[in-house]
């Protein structure tokens, strides 16, 4: 495994690896790497012939000073945990090498970046967008791996490779939960012990709330999942939407989609977690 700084260094190793014609596969991380992120690696590992992973705190996506200052930082802890995985590469570049210059891109990436996150977060899918294209022209992957917990970002990045062509596989991932639901995520490790007791209620209630959709409607669901857990301290919900998994656009009835999704953004203390859903509905 080797561990790689400079965008050069980088693109001279690659750069053999297409001459020969081999596969290249891409596991974009912010670090702090738990199984979820290991569970991509692993796949990665499996369908390409070279896997490089990236770790990077990326700043032009955090719409919040706070958030990106306490944002886990652990690369040497990371390394360790990539080496059983017989990654090639792992791109663990400084602010400075990614953005020797502003980045002043402003991408229009539609109505999938509108909605939930992107109402919230201003400027969050753009930063996201910025820094995927970047990495996406250092590493031309063959296929990129992204975890579902992030279900609208899957969707922005999507729409972002369509547009600018480029030629990059997304391999979207199912989430990986801990031995209680709670859905893996760096920010885990900002709870405290009372609040990780508490935090996998939130994928209970949503897994609860699937039966709602042969008995329930779409309002009734979501109104019955935000009120069970704005009832219980210290979480607090930001919103819970149901939507079209391939538009992300809100949905009123369940007919309304083949693919209805429970997304969920939920406070714990200070802690912003995220979570989804799949239901599944016949009419």
């Amino acid at each position: 495994m080797k561990r790689i700084q400079t965008i050069d260094k980088l693109k001279s190793f690659l750069s053999e690896d297409h001459k020969q014609g081999k596969t290249i596969g891409f596991v974009p991380t912010m670090g702090a790497l738990h199984d979820g992120h290991l569970s991509l690696v692993e796949r990665c590992r499996k369908e390409n012939d070279i896997c490089v992973v990236s770790i990077f705190v990326n700043p032009t996506q955090f719409n919040d000073k706070n958030d990106l200052n306490t944002y886990p930082r652990t690369l040497e802890k990371d390394c360790e945990m990539l080496e059983p995985f017989d990654c090639d590469y792992v791109f663990a570049p400084s602010e400075k090498e990614m953005y020797p210059e502003p980045d002043t891109r402003i991408f229009n990436l539609g109505t999938v970046a509108e909605v939930m996150e992107g109402r919230r977060r201003p400027g969050h899918f753009n930063g996201v967008a910025q820094i995927v294209s970047k990495l996406f022209d250092i590493i031309t992957p063959d296929n990129a791996y992204f975890g579902e917990k992030d279900f609208q970002q899957i969707a922005v990045i999507r729409e972002m490779t369509g547009q600018l062509q480029l030629q990059v596989n997304i391999v979207a991932c199912p989430i990986i939960r801990e031995h209680d639901g709670l859905a893996m995520s760096s920010r885990n490790t900002r709870l405290t012990a009372e609040q990780r007791e508490i935090a996998p209620v939130i994928a209970r209630t949503l897994k609860e709330s699937r039966t709602f959709a042969t008995t329930k409607s779409v309002k009734e669901t979501a109104d019955w999942v935000i009120k069970t857990l704005d009832h219980i301290p210290p979480l607090r919900v930001e919103y819970f939407e149901i939507i079209d998994g391939n538009t992300l656009q809100p949905i009123e009835n369940w007919d309304d989609t083949k693919n209805p999704v429970g997304c969920i953004t939920v406070f714990c203390g200070d802690v912003r977690l995220i979570d989804n859903i799949k239901y599944e509905y016949s009419k």
